[in-house]
């Protein structure tokens, strides 16, 4: 399950309105071990496309360095479908590299809402996962600190 904060989720539905009908794409780190997505990095669509998009590479370095250097993980993966469901296409599955990350869609399509949803992809296999939106990390940044000093 995906327990994220509700400002988080609203960054990545104005970010994908606003770029639409260009797919937007993103990252949201936080602490490594910790499963708390806390930081959104917005990223750039380098294919500038309505139906896929890629990370830029140079700018996936960088971001993926300051992670590293500020003990963070990519605990979300963010991308938008403007025309298709929620749901991972097979060239999202084909390069979703990161198996600990939530992988998050965002429909731009008014036929399909405002809907989010997160997966878990690992060797090609698509996994659905919960979404729960809270308003506060408060109990979930203790019992993660918990886990992380026992």
């Amino acid at each position: 399950m995906l327990t994220i904060h509700a400002k988080l989720v609203e960054a990545m539905l104005a970010q994908a309105h606003k770029d639409h009908p260009f797919e937007i794409c993103g990252v949201i780190a936080g602490p490594e071990k910790s499963n708390l997505p806390l930081r959104l990095i917005p990223m750039r669509n380098a294919a500038q496309s309505e139906t896929f998009f890629k990370f830029d590479p140079q700018e996936q370095l960088q971001v993926w360095r300051e992670m590293e250097a500020r003990g963070e993980e990519p605990i979300v993966i963010y991308h938008s479908h403007t025309h298709t469901p929620a749901y991972p296409s097979r060239t999202d599955v084909q390069y979703a590299s990161q198996p600990q990350s939530h992988y998050v869609i965002v429909p731009t399509d008014p036929a399909y809402g405002e809907e989010i949803r997160s997966f878990r992809i690992l060797d090609g296999m698509v996994t659905e996962e919960r979404i729960r939106m809270i308003n506060s990390y408060k109990a979930e940044w203790e019992l993660s600190m918990e886990a992380m000093v026992a």
